[in-house]
């Protein structure tokens, strides 16, 4: 079976935040993530971690004001310094807790479509996203991280989001050619993007760098939607994937009875 992770932002939300790693570890979970540790001194999260023996694989970059409805800051023009102060930020987090893996949103571009020239507004928050990946993927490589670009859908969850296909996202990491960048590829987002999972999966295996999963439509646990999450798990390990698999959705009910197709070892 894959290494399966919780996302404790959203699994085991009956209890409060600094709870969740007890009730990942009693459910038998080694590792988890979530979307940010900012709120809460690192230290005290490294100790639950290794109270509960648990590893953090990954969580994100500071997102800009997240609760004002902003969703990264990677590629606004007028946030780059805002934007290196987070990345030193998150290292400082990383560092810590032992992270391996940080997660860059690339934000919201409503203006895009609202105002001036679409093409040339268009090039500036690109331009913009390139050198502050090439900077963030720099300053991760002195600590031995990789960067992960998550594609995410412009459909349902996130209209705007400035990354929201497969394709824009092997493009920017191609055009940096950096060892250290990889794809977080959301089985959620990418199936209302464009489908055909398990040979997206298979054809940019090597790009691939983290997997988080929901059911679709929903975004609740494997079962409650269209896809076969049995044959997804299958096929990971039959293609060798070695990268963490980590549960990103909404329990439809609670968190504990939702937990049916994770099989311990």
């Amino acid at each position: 079976m894959p290494k399966f992770a919780a996302n404790l932002s959203m699994l085991f939300t009956e209890v409060p935040f600094l709870k969740r790693f007890e009730s990942a570890a009693n459910s038998g979970f080694d590792y988890i993530e979530y979307l940010f540790p900012y709120e809460w001194d690192a230290s005290t999260l490294a100790t639950l971690l290794k109270q509960h023996q648990l590893k953090q694989v990954l969580f994100n970059l500071p997102p800009g004001d997240w609760s004002a409805g902003e969703r990264g800051i990677a590629c606004l023009p007028d946030r780059k310094e805002e934007f290196k102060r987070g990345v030193d930020l998150a290292l400082a987090y990383a560092d810590t807790l032992g992270v391996s893996q940080l997660n860059c949103l690339a934000g919201l571009t409503p203006n895009i479509t609202a105002t001036g020239n679409k093409l040339t507004e268009y090039s500036r928050h690109w331009d913009t996203l390139h050198e502050n990946i090439a900077y963030a993927a720099s300053q991760l490589e002195q600590h031995h991280i990789t960067l992960m670009l998550e594609p995410i859908n412009s459909k349902v969850d996130m209209p705007g989001f400035f990354l929201d296909t497969l394709g824009k996202t092997k493009l920017l990491i191609k055009s940096l050619n950096l060892p250290n960048i990889k794809i977080q590829f959301d089985i959620y987002h990418m199936q209302i993007m464009q489908g055909d999972i398990l040979r997206s999966i298979q054809e940019n295996l090597e790009l691939i760098g983290h997997i988080q999963f929901a059911d679709c439509p929903g975004r609740h646990e494997p079962g409650t939607g269209e896809l076969n999450f049995d044959r997804i798990f299958q096929v990971l390990d039959q293609i060798n994937y070695s990268g963490w698999v980590s549960a990103e959705y909404i329990p439809q009910q609670n968190s504990q009875n939702s937990l049916s197709w994770f099989k311990t070892p």
